[in-house]
């Protein structure tokens, strides 16, 4: 799914307002908090088979019609790989999964940390004694390749279940990182121009009122400079039980997005809008022929060897192997709701990718080592304007958050927010890298006045993992 970032200078954020409903109403959040009064460390695998989720690489299928693009992404996917202990779907991939025993996760090599005076598990226990936050998982990976791993709360707070070492997560925006990846790829190879109007290579498509393609270059999209809505909103209006089991199109995305209008001239100032990475995604499509889903897989995850990533086939909606449960509400002391299983295509190529923390780690440790581009493009990538609205100091490259670090250095990364999980991290200026998930929205579980305080606390995390 999409991310739903909090902008600091508005509380009562996107989340906040459309948060409805689950799939089954747990507990109060008074019981939620008693449960999570303790904060022992919790490691192993709830209720699972552990298959390991992307064996042999064959990650699952994406969105669908891409307007004018003839390779659209609808469809099963059947090009090899899969799991075969995925919660729910139509993965029809060939191949399975040999297994990993219940109680271990498929990409995790180390039990968690053990030592209570530990600084990061220390932040990772008051996330969730004091931000009530259902579950934390981390992993923190040293120059050397060398990962922590950390544990925090509870993976199914119903069963009092433990929390999965490096289990799958639904990790929202960072998939961005991925599609601009893909886009910075086909500028190398010299099949994209990244200050070519969008209108080159999907015309007649970016079309409504003050809206132009001529006018909206490659780069303005990677960047959210294009002045276009984020359908985001639109859709979470509805709330969270009309669209759970809903499939959106890119093409139905970027209709709901055209339909409002221009929000300001192309270039005129950051904005961050997914409809951006829908139309990125629409173009991936469109220049290589081939489905998204199949573009990310070998261009990133087959390269890398990740072998716990993926995006979900169509109508997919569990998350395949070890994985803790996320949950959403809609405020303090109102019912708490398992939104572990959903309908993930209105993320698409702004948000639809699950993976491990460990395997994120891989991902923009990789990035940034020169694995995935060329200098230029790196260098491109790592461009940053201003990202005013988010938190103190963040910048946008393409596909790229940075925020400062208190040690010096900046941490360079994306984060994802989607019902059911928040995640944060990047690699430091010196490899380091950190990526840590909560199995709850800030947003969702704090009003306007502790809400900014929650998202703080988590980057702080990030903070005190990096410069320890």
């Amino acid at each position: 799914m999409t991310s739903l970032h909090h902008r600091f200078t508005s509380p009562r954020t996107r989340v906040a307002r459309a948060a409805a409903a689950g799939l089954r109403n747990i507990a109060s959040m008074a019981l939620v908090s008693a449960l999570l009064g303790s904060s022992a460390l919790l490691t192993g695998c709830p209720d699972d088979d552990g298959a390991p989720a992307n064996t042999d690489a064959g990650s699952g299928g994406g969105g669908g019609e891409s307007g004018d693009a003839d390779a659209g992404s609808g469809g099963k996917d059947e090009s090899g790989g899969g799991g075969e202990g995925g919660s729910g779907g139509k993965n029809e991939s060939g191949g399975g999964g040999g297994g990993t025993p219940p109680g271990e996760c498929a990409g995790s090599t180390e039990a968690a940390n053990t030592d209570p005076d530990d600084p990061v598990q220390q932040a990772a226990d008051s996330l969730v004694r004091d931000d009530r936050f259902p579950a934390v998982l981390a992993a923190v990976q040293e120059v050397d390749g060398q990962t922590r791993h950390y544990t925090a709360g509870f993976g199914d707070i119903e069963a009092k279940a433990e929390v999965p070492v490096d289990g799958l997560v639904r990790i929202g925006s960072n998939s961005k990182a991925y599609t601009a990846v893909v886009v910075l790829q086909l500028v190398g190879e010299g099949k994209v121009d990244l200050d070519a109007p969008i209108e080159t290579y999907l015309p007649n498509l970016v079309r409504g009122e003050g809206i132009d393609g001529n006018d909206i270059t490659v780069r303005q999209l990677l960047q959210h400079m294009s002045g276009l809505a984020d359908y985001d909103g639109l859709i979470l209006q509805e709330g969270f039980l009309p669209v759970r089991h809903r499939h959106f199109s890119p093409r139905d995305l970027l209709d709901l997005a055209l339909a409002e209008g221009t929000q300001f001239p192309p270039g005129d100032r950051w904005d961050y809008s997914n409809t951006n990475y829908t139309l990125a995604g629409m173009l991936i499509e469109k220049v290589t022929g081939r489905p998204l889903n199949e573009e990310i897989r070998r261009r990133i995850i087959d390269r890398l060897g990740l072998r716990n990533t993926y995006l979900p086939d169509v109508g997919e909606e569990g998350i395949r192997g070890c994985h803790p449960r996320g949950y959403h509400a809609d405020g303090p002391d109102q019912p708490l709701y398992d939104a572990t299983e959903l309908d993930p295509s209105w993320g698409w190529a702004a948000g639809e990718i699950i993976a491990t923390p460990s395997d994120l780690n891989r991902f923009f440790t990789a990035l940034f080592g020169g694995e995935l581009l060329d200098p230029a493009q790196l260098e491109e990538m790592r461009t940053t304007v201003e990202a005013p609205d988010m938190w103190p100091g963040a910048r946008y490259g393409l596909g790229l958050f940075t925020t400062p670090l208190s040690c010096g250095g900046l941490v360079w990364g994306h984060g994802g927010d989607i019902f059911g999980y928040h995640t944060r991290g990047g690699v430091s200026d010196d490899g380091r890298a950190v990526t840590v998930a909560i199995t709850i929205l800030p947003g969702a579980v704090h009003g306007e006045e502790t809400a900014e305080k929650a998202y703080m606390d988590v980057l702080d995390f990030v903070d005190t993992a990096l410069c320890q």
